[in-house]
């Protein structure tokens, strides 16, 4: 086993991790500072798959707490509000960052200001974005200071375990994987941050990049620490929909589309949404991927099982120009978005759960910070298109910032528990050796079971027979072995380890939705439909120890603002 000391270690290279080597470097250059990988930096995770666009009050009608307040009733008044205030305050200073310090281009109106265009469940027009290629744009400036920094990188290389200090009273450091070799490699690190995404790959239909298994969030479980609101899983409604032999279908076409004006109808071409909710194509993602999914149980679907989106109306040249990037993709796979309809279905795409995390991204294992969809709290019941890439480069740069003298005050290199590091050796070796079985199998029922069980539309006895059918996949799993002899980009072996997170970050999501019995933005029991009781609202905290979860409902703190209560100065009319 290779071994490797840096000041700070840095899981993951998204908007999160990217922006946190950046701020603690500029906080501290003294710093050694590392950057850990699955894949290639700027070449992986999800920020770069970002379409949309970066939400924040830019415009003079505008406000932080028009912002804000769109945020909590979007969250439907779950988020942490301190939380949420931090996100749409320093959204405003990180998109001039991006713009002025790190170069971004972003579209703009013909007077020069920058363009902000619709999305929807908001009050206001203010989702920044380059085309429909924003986090091309963004992951591209970023990656490019790190590379002309001098900050370290581990790239294919897989975080596999934290590691506490002998006395576990504190993180020593982070079990590694070189992919390339297979080699175990241990990374001692005063200070680590958890950005490894979320990604609720556990789905049928799924919109994350492959890489994404929940890897981040798995670890923090085993662990001891406490994740919130994992009930809590958003289905993008428009997942590209190309048929079962591609992994084209479960690709998002982004909200934009239905923000400018896009029209969903059934498989009879007869729009629907307005049966739904006054609101439309423009109502929050969970009320429109409820609605197809309602619109797909009563039949009315296409070909493929779906429904249409349909742009035509608009122009097909104005369509070509405003989203040149999934014209293209739809055109790839045969569709015309400009001129046609295309098939799309609701598509798992962002987790409002994760690790529970303190507003200077500290949490409750010393030593260890998190920042983006790893964390918990930011959206509480429902994320608004346009706020995860806030979510990320805002408390990216935020974890930065509080690393670096958190280091100088705080920070030693702990001797790391040797014997957890063998055993977590010994857990990822577990398969090696043993007679190969067919893991693909194991993935594709996992795919059923959480599509068709907990899901869009969950209830007692579908949470219950998901359960039953997870227990199942995972002893099927631990007796499914991988072929060895090589370890070298040994992709089999990978897959079982994911597929190893999944299930356990499966699990976790179910017991937070048994114990919600109420109805709360992306999570809906069919029995419970309500909305229970705002003002005395709870979230859920779960923890893993010794194979059991255990789940406790905490009261949300209103801290700014109380249901039925607004930040928003009233108007008159003359």
């Amino acid at each position: 086993m290779r071994r490797i000391k840096t000041d700070i270690l840095i899981l993951g290279s998204g908007g999160a991790g990217l922006f946190a080597a950046l701020h603690a470097q500029q906080a501290d250059p003294g710093l050694s500072i590392t950057i850990a990988v699955k894949g290639l930096l700027g070449k992986c995770g999800c920020t770069r798959m970002v379409q949309g666009g970066y939400n924040v009050a830019l415009a003079p009608e505008d406000s932080l707490e028009r912002h804000f307040m769109d945020t909590i009733e979007g969250g439907k008044w779950l988020p942490d509000q301190d939380l949420a205030w931090t996100l749409v305050s320093v959204a405003v200073e990180r998109i001039h960052e991006l713009e002025n310090e790190l170069g971004c281009f972003f579209d703009r109106n013909p007077d020069g200001t920058i363009h902000q265009k619709a999305f929807a469940g908001q009050t206001f027009d203010r989702t920044v974005h380059k085309g429909d290629l924003t986090g091309i744009e963004i992951i591209n400036r970023l990656a490019e200071q790190v590379w002309t920094r001098g900050i370290g990188r581990l790239e294919e290389h897989r975080a596999l375990e934290f590691v506490k200090s002998r006395d576990g009273s504190a993180l020593s450091g982070v079990l590694m994987m070189d992919v390339r070799s297979g080699e175990f490699v241990f990374v001692q690190a005063r200070a680590v941050l958890l950005a490894t995404g979320g990604g609720p790959t556990m789905y049928k239909y799924h919109t994350p990049s492959g890489d994404k298994t929940c890897d981040g969030m798995a670890m923090a479980l085993r662990a001891g620490l406490t994740l919130r609101d994992m009930e809590m899983v958003q289905f993008h409604p428009t997942g590209l929909l190309a048929g079962l032999g591609t992994r084209m279908t479960g690709t998002v076409l982004e909200e934009g589309l239905r923000g400018s004006g896009g029209h969903l109808l059934n498989g009879a071409k007869e729009r629907f949404m307005t049966n739904y909710d006054p609101k439309g194509e423009r109502a929050t993602r969970d009320i429109v991927s409820r609605a197809i999914f309602a619109e797909m149980k009563a039949g009315r679907v296409t070909p493929n099982g779906g429904v249409y989106i349909s742009m035509s109306h608009l122009g097909p040249e104005r369509v070509r120009k405003e989203f040149k990037g999934m014209v293209e993709r739809c055109a790839d796979c045969g569709f015309d978005l400009a001129g046609g309809i295309v098939e799309v279905v609701p598509t798992a795409h962002y987790m409002m759960g994760g690790v529970v995390f303190r507003g200077d991204c500290t949490t409750d294992l010393p030593g260890l910070f998190a920042a983006g969809e790893d964390t918990g709290g930011v959206h509480g019941a429902n994320r608004l298109g346009g706020n995860g890439v806030a979510n990320s480069t805002v408390f990216g740069g935020i974890a930065g910032e509080a690393m670096a003298p958190w280091v100088k005050r705080n920070g030693v290199f702990h001797e790391p528990d040797e014997p957890a590091i063998e055993q977590a050796i010994a857990s990822a070796r577990v398969p090696l050796g043993r007679s190969a079985g067919d893991i693909a199998a194991i993935r594709e029922r996992l795919y059923d079971v959480m599509w068709d069980d907990a899901g869009i539309v969950r209830d007692a006895a579908s949470l219950g027979r998901a359960g039953g059918a997870l227990d199942e996949l995972e002893a099927r799993l631990d007796a499914t072995g991988v072929e060895g002899s090589s370890l070298a980009f040994n992709l089999t072996w990978h897959d079982w380890l994911n597929l190893k997170n999944l299930l356990l970050v499966s699990k976790s999501i179910l017991a937070s939705a048994v114990a919600r019995e109420d109805s709360r933005g992306a999570h809906y029991r069919s029995d419970f439909p309500e909305v229970r009781d705002l003002a005395r609202s709870r979230y859920t905290c779960v923890t893993w120890s010794d194979g059991r979860f255990g789940v406790a409902m905490r009261p949300v703190e209103f801290t700014r603002v109380k249901p039925g209560e607004t930040l928003l100065k009233e108007t008159t009319t003359a």
